[in-house]
């Protein structure tokens, strides 16, 4: 690892297409988000849930909030 941020996420996160900044590990502590990949694949990333991003180039992916709650999470930055 070469670092570690925690994040706080609005309720109403909702962002469009985008490439990771890097690759890293996001680590949902009390919220989950729903994770929508450039193949169409969508998946639900729960609260306790690992996920490893590696999308750093292309059209990246979508991110929602789930639950229209705030979240938070630890992203552990791996470049």
């Amino acid at each position: 690892a070469t670092g570690i941020i925690f994040r706080e996420v609005p309720p109403d996160y909702d962002l469009d297409w985008h490439p990771a900044p890097r690759r890293q590990y996001i680590i949902n502590l009390d919220v989950g988000v729903q994770l929508t990949a450039s193949d169409g694949e969508t998946r639900r990333i729960g609260a306790g849930e690992v996920i490893l991003v590696e999308d750093t180039w292309g059209k990246g992916h979508l991110s929602k909030a789930l639950d229209r709650r705030l979240r938070h999470c630890i992203f552990v930055t791996l470049d």
